[in-house]
């Protein structure tokens, strides 16, 4: 019996050859509008689908393929004598061949200043109608979305004469995957254009593969990076590679961390980051005095960190960067004098993202994996309630100098992991204490590393003193001033003691738990 394929896609890609081949092992080609013209005019022989239908297309094409002589043609099971016997009785011809991709919606939607009607004539109706159903009948139909996918089926039909059944499995499940990409695309968008719940009730999301990993988190760990569909702004998916091997799966984490930090300010700033926490920051009037200010600040923290800047690195910064282990650079340029001399290290990653000061825009969602669940929240886009708002709280008012530093450290302590302490001065961190189980073991561990320069600087807390112990602490090595959010029982106590020992404070009324 001779067999029958339906082909309708939206790209193109070697479809002729495909189709062509296809012919050879005694198959008919059905199919529709602009792809049958293209088949057609290659010299391949078609048949219209309206010619199986017994009905025109109509509305604009919005109608072609859903039809009894279609779709029982696709489900009808070989094995199911009923089933056969009422495709005899109802005169129609089994499928064995389903050959679709469907109307460009992703990238309808990614074009500037599309038009919601536009969107809504690029949801395809028909075609994962049979896809599914092919899909669904996969024993019998071999069903295809993908051109890659198409020299292994005719391999198989050239050795076999037919396609074998865990391949048709395979392109099964296969479809169901980029249907279900596909449906999920489109419920985002029309809820992002309806939905007045900030959360909806019902949450599908959708990523598509980047990058397989050598590994994960830990060599015995398989991991694999996946990416939002669309321009995300000052992303780390969108920068480009200029020297080194692939980011792992935790240069990645460590890196997308040191540019939400850098993110925070406008001037330029160098920050380097550890282990997922800022380990030197520092903004000045040049990227080279801004990267001098975050290395001196804690060196032996910033080996074998990662760096990131928000102005172009020229060969003087380079030259610096080159003389201790760093294993990231990124920044939105660089100058061919400043490439030659990192490429001189073949173990450095050097990446460039143009829009890294983009600031992530509010309404992004920040999502952590929990086992069985999924934890969302509005990405934390905020600094401070407002600067007429902050509240000294002490006798001692800051002065303009501390104020500018408290401000450069509340910005840091903010992406800090919790429990965090940040020690600052001129615009530079001195020491940071991150992820302590308590306060004062985070504010004695930056203290520590401060050295002799915290006489004169300034304390964050990324949360409020429950003890006066941090004031003390803070005290005995000269801090001037302390930044935290305040909203203890006892905010009397380190208030007191702030006043005790000529500290100023200042109560924020935000805080910043990063965890």
């Amino acid at each position: 019996m001779k067999r029958r394929a339906i082909i309708s896609v939206s790209d193109k890609t070697g479809i002729v050859e495909f189709a062509r081949r296809l012919s050879s092992f005694d198959v008919e080609i059905v199919s529709t509008g602009g792809t049958a013209k293209v088949l057609q005019e290659a010299g391949v022989s078609v048949t219209n689908v309206s010619d199986i239908t017994g009905f025109p297309e109509c509305l604009d094409g919005r109608v072609k393929t859903l039809h009894p002589n279609i779709h029982a043609g696709i489900l009808a099971m070989r094995q199911n004598s009923e089933h056969m016997k009422q495709l005899g009785e109802l005169d129609i011809t089994p499928v064995d061949f389903v050959i679709i991709n469907l109307y460009p919606f992703k990238e309808t939607i990614l074009k500037d200043g599309v038009k919601l009607e536009e969107a809504i004539e690029n949801i395809d109706i028909g075609g994962p109608s049979m896809l599914r159903a092919a899909a669904k009948n996969y024993q019998d139909v071999t069903v295809l979305i993908d051109p890659n996918d198409y020299e292994k089926v005719l391999d198989e039909l050239e050795e076999n004469g037919e396609v074998k059944r865990e391949t048709k499995f395979y392109l099964a499940a296969k479809v169901f995957e980029h249907t279900a990409h596909y449906d999920a695309l489109i419920a985002n968008y029309l809820s992002k254009q309806v939905n007045d719940e900030e959360f909806p009730e019902l949450l599908t999301l959708t990523y598509e593969k980047v990058q397989t990993m050598r590994y994960g988190e830990n060599p015995h760990q398989k991991g694999v990076f996946y990416k939002e569909v669309g321009n995300i702004p000052a992303s780390l998916i969108n920068a480009k590679q200029l020297h080194g091997k692939a980011l792992s799966y935790n240069n990645i984490n460590d890196t997308n961390g040191a540019i939400e930090a850098l993110k925070e300010f406008d001037e330029p700033t160098v920050v380097a980051v550890k282990h997922a926490n800022p380990c030197g920051v520092g903004t000045a009037s040049t990227i080279y005095d801004a990267y001098k200010k975050a290395y001196d600040g804690d060196p032996i923290s910033i080996f074998g960190g990662i760096i990131v800047a928000n102005r172009e690195i020229d060969a003087e910064t380079a030259a610096e960067i080159n003389k201790i282990f760093v294993e990231i650079v990124v920044a939105p340029s660089y100058t061919e004098e400043a490439l030659d001399i990192l490429f001189k290290k073949k173990n450095i990653r050097v990446l460039e993202l143009g829009d890294i000061n983009t600031k992530t825009p509010k309404g992004t969602w920040d999502m952590k994996k929990v086992y069985g669940g999924l934890l969302v929240q509005d990405f934390d886009t905020e600094l401070l309630p407002a600067m007429e708002d902050l509240e000294v709280v002490t006798d001692k008012k800051p002065t303009d100098r501390e104020m500018e530093d408290l401000i450069f450290a509340w910005k840091v302590v903010k992406h800090t992991k919790s429990n965090a302490i940040v020690i600052a001065k001129d615009n530079a961190t001195l020491g940071v204490g991150p992820g302590q189980t308590n306060r004062i073991w985070a504010a004695e561990q930056a203290i520590d590393r401060s050295g002799d320069k915290v006489k004169g600087a300034v304390m964050a807390s990324d949360a409020f003193f429950p003890f006066p112990d941090c004031v003390e602490a803070a005290a005995k090595a000269g801090i001037t001033a302390i930044i935290q959010p305040g909203g203890s029982i006892r905010d009397d106590q380190s208030i007191e003691a702030c006043n005790k020992y000529g500290i100023a404070m200042i109560f924020t009324g935000m805080r910043h738990f990063k965890h």
